[in-house]
């Protein structure tokens, strides 16, 4: 028998100096572990108003949506056993992606495990080398990522400035596939991308125009449906992205567009091809959330109403929320060490706040993302905006 030798060398004993460099620099990120998710949470025996969640309607504990799960898991499984291509699909992939395509107001839909493989899989297969992307300066990281997978360049434009994204066209060779990417609500920031401005640069210069509506689904246009359904843009924007994990409550990711659109990605979108189908549990979650939309058209304008008072209350302390319009509304805090401390401060005064620091943010923008959701009554967004400013005063940061 051969002996066990201890190696003198850990190849992986950098892990420990970066990790500690993280720590220096107030980036480390650890998870929150609670027993339920919702509105309130309890975390470590201590009740927190949640303010760091994407379920924007509060669907997530929707009894339509659980029981809608549970019927098919019941009827297919928990699982869907294999890839879409080889014998995952299901009849309600299909059932999910006719009613996301009509929601969207679009011929057809593409379903995909997530928003990020939705973002990678899409863009992977639309562009390569020889191809450009002209993209918001402020983009999610999953299109960043699926830029550079792609291998075409990328010029970043200012944020929401159709005009610099004019001039940056003007400057290409004609050659090559052109695609303009943008969000129309920002994750960050919570402003609003000015998609009819965009679209008109994007016919003039014959370029493909790829919208994350990630954060706009659910809550903005006429039941939910987007700013594009909200500007009427569907003949002008060709490719439309959303999500099921943030007001729809659920899992999931969604490309809707043309029939040709969705044929060439489920030949050439490898986040597609290469992965198991969605399970039934999710997809039939989804498709709750979709007729809830239909049947209560206006939980995203009570939504963006909560989100206005809870703004007002902020500048009223003499806070500042940026260019936010949305349920979105981030407080700039600037440092990483200061952004961290009023994150705890408000955690022990029972407001769980997102604390956001770079690389999610430009260096020098740390701050603390207010998501709003229907779960939060007037009363409970009146004491968050007061506990933020007897926290700042606290650890001794004014705005």
């Amino acid at each position: 028998m051969r002996a066990v030798t201890t190696p003198t060398h850990n190849p992986m004993a950098w892990l420990d100096e970066a990790l500690e460099a993280l720590d220096i620099n107030h980036q480390r990120r650890t998870l929150i572990t609670r027993p339920s998710a919702g509105g309130t949470l309890d975390v470590d025996g201590k009740r927190l108003l949640n303010f760091a969640s994407n379920d924007y309607l509060d669907f997530l504990n929707r009894p339509e949506l659980k029981e809608a799960a549970i019927a098919a898991t019941t009827r297919y499984g928990a699982g869907s056993g294999a890839s879409r291509l080889v014998s995952g699909t299901l009849t309600l992939h299909e059932e999910l992606e006719a009613a996301a395509a009509a929601h969207k107001g679009y011929p057809c839909a593409l379903l995909f495990g997530s928003g990020y493989m939705t973002n990678i899989g899409a863009i992977t297969a639309l562009v390569g080398r020889d191809d450009v992307v002209l993209a918001d300066r402020l983009i999610h990281a999953s299109l960043i990522d699926a830029i550079r997978l792609s291998g075409a360049g990328m010029i970043r434009f200012h944020h929401n400035d159709a005009e610099d994204l004019k001039r940056r066209l003007a400057d290409l060779k004609p050659s090559g596939k052109k695609l303009i990417v943008t969000e129309s609500v920002f994750s960050m920031d919570g402003d609003l991308a000015p998609l009819p401005e965009i679209a008109r640069v994007a016919g003039e210069y014959e370029a493909m125009a790829l919208v994350d509506e990630a954060h706009a689904t659910g809550v903005w246009g006429p039941e939910g449906r987007g700013l594009i359904a909200e500007h009427r843009l569907q003949p002008d924007i060709p490719i439309a992205m959303s999500t099921f994990s943030k007001a729809l409550g659920g899992y999931g990711g969604v490309i809707a567009g043309s029939a040709a659109l969705r044929d060439w990605l489920i030949n050439k979108a490898r986040s597609f091809i290469y992965t198991t189908a969605p399970p039934p549990a999710s997809c039939a979650a989804a498709l709750a959330a979709l007729r809830l939309l239909e049947s209560e058209p206006a939980l995203g304008g009570t939504l963006l109403e909560r989100a206005a008072f809870f703004r007002n209350a902020l500048h009223a302390l003499g806070f500042t929320t940026g260019a936010s319009c949305s349920q979105i509304i981030p407080v700039i805090i600037g440092d990483n060490a200061a952004t961290m401390k009023l994150a705890e401060a408000l955690r022990q005064r029972g407001i769980l706040v997102g604390a956001i620091r770079p690389p999610t943010v430009p260096v020098g923008t740390s701050r603390l993302r207010f998501s709003i959701t229907l779960a939060h009554r007037q009363e409970d967004l009146a004491f968050a905006a007061d506990q933020l400013a007897r926290s700042a005063a606290e650890i001794g940061w004014s705005p």
